[in-house]
């Protein structure tokens, strides 16, 4: 028998539905959720982050050149993230369920690493990968991370980031089999590990209830108490919920936008050319996918522990942190010498390049308020095509004429530059005053 829930609001005006156990709910703990939606992360994880290992073999095998392969990757980009929009939305309204979702984002993943694996037609590889693939990630993406971020509204930040890190993280391994085997044979391998999981962990994924909150957490003491939560001195919530025409004319959305549009097209930059640089550089392959992986291990594994990190310490200081961290490991990549030293720099760019997806997603949330929080999301999300296209497109057409360095050095200043610019982000509605002396302000409706 599923228990009665009961709705509280808190000092903010803010909504919870609590009651309702989660075993009640699914018949299994939230946890279950939680790692549903990070395997199907995990699974479709080959078609972004082992791309720019695979594209040696696309270049060089196709005759399709260093530009108009990684031009590729930019369109899949810009896709994926389009098309995350509608998907959340269909989502929200619950026009479509988790699981829906997931199978076929899912399906859709798997036809674009088959795709790569098995197709040599340009045209064909562009609307079977780009598009098709594309869309499939952006789907998964969105149903992933608002699934798992519902069931983990506690920990929202931590949640998201460690949900999104799967998206690297599992990208490992296909890196290692694109450098040890056939090409065709690592994509179709992948392929069918990604439908497999989507089928099985995707059928498990199931939202709450709207506004759900776990019985175990005093919602309204959490709000209010710094010791039941972290977050409160450092990030204080939004003075009233803005619609998105008010959340642009505040001027924060739009520096949010264009912060998020420069730092993706640094992470993506990286995630592009660190493989063709190295070996470029005179470094092995062995030793180029060593980095891709590392790149894409520590870009997985970092975002959660600055979802934590951005909880406890602010989120605007932490994004500062990653971007600086970022900026001098693109740098670092310009001068290092010994391979080891190689490694280790794109190491820390995968570091920087990953953390700030989840706390830019929480900055809306607490800028904007949550009553139009999918549509002010959907517009600052969609800077990750407009940086795909930049960091990875614009980029390879320019590289042949002015080589890696340059590229890597000026990558390098601007994501220096992008993290000293975090300090002009400030919360709408709310006076150059301490946060602490903040708290308590009701949130006032629409």
């Amino acid at each position: 028998m599923i228990s009665t829930p009961r709705d509280v609001r808190d000092v903010y005006g803010r909504k919870y539905r609590i009651g309702e156990d989660p075993r009640e709910l699914t018949g299994h703990p939230r946890r279950w959720q939680l790692w549903a939606a990070w395997a199907c992360m995990v699974a479709i994880s080959p078609l972004q982050y082992s791309f720019g290992t695979a594209a040696l073999g696309l270049e060089s095998d196709r005759g399709w050149g260093t530009a108009r392969t990684l031009w590729l990757l930019a369109i899949f980009v810009a896709c994926q993230a389009l098309v995350a929009v509608p998907a959340a939305w269909a989502h929200r309204v619950r026009r479509a369920t988790p699981t829906q979702l997931v199978i076929v984002g899912g399906v859709l993943a798997a036809i674009g690493l088959v795709t790569l694996a098995q197709v040599h037609n340009y045209a064909a590889v562009l609307a079977g990968y780009s598009l098709a693939g594309g869309a499939g990630a952006g789907i998964v993406y969105a149903a992933c991370i608002t699934t798992s971020a519902r069931w983990f509204p506690e920990r929202r930040t931590a949640t998201i980031g460690f949900v999104t890190g799967g998206f690297a993280v599992g990208a490992v391994p296909s890196i290692v089999l694109l450098a040890t085997v056939d090409q065709s044979l690592a994509y179709d391998l992948t392929a069918g590990v990604a439908l497999l999981v989507v089928l099985i962990a995707g059928g498990l994924l199931k939202d709450p209830p709207r506004h759900w909150w776990p019985a175990s957490i005093d919602a309204q003491a959490w709000a209010i108490d710094r010791k039941l939560n972290r977050s409160i001195p450092h990030n204080a919530p939004a003075v009233r919920h803005y619609r998105p025409g008010e959340a642009w004319r505040t001027g924060a959305l739009p520096l949010m936008w264009l912060l998020l549009a420069i730092s993706t097209a640094l992470s993506l930059f990286g995630i592009a050319f660190v493989v063709p640089y190295a070996v470029d550089s005179g470094h092995s392959l062995a030793l180029a996918a060593a980095a891709a992986g590392m790149l894409a291990a520590v870009n997985g594994l970092g975002r959660s522990s600055a979802g934590s990190l951005s909880d406890r310490f602010g989120r605007r200081r932490v994004l500062a942190a990653v971007l600086m961290v970022e900026g001098f490991a693109h740098m670092g990549l310009v001068v290092a010498r010994p391979g080891w030293v190689f490694v280790v720099c794109a190491m820390f760019a995968g570091l920087g390049g990953g953390a700030f997806y989840a706390i830019m997603a929480n900055l809306v949330l607490e800028f904007f308020g949550e009553n139009s929080l999918l549509q002010n999301q959907a517009i600052l999300y969609s800077a990750k095509a407009a940086g795909g296209l930049l960091g990875i497109g614009v980029a390879a057409s320019v590289v042949s004429a002015v080589g890696y360095r340059p590229l890597f050095l000026g990558a390098g200043l601007l994501g220096i530059l992008t993290a000293f610019s975090v300090r002009l982000l400030k919360q709408p509605g709310r006076p150059a005053l301490p946060v602490r002396s903040q708290l308590g302000t009701p949130v006032s409706g629409e």
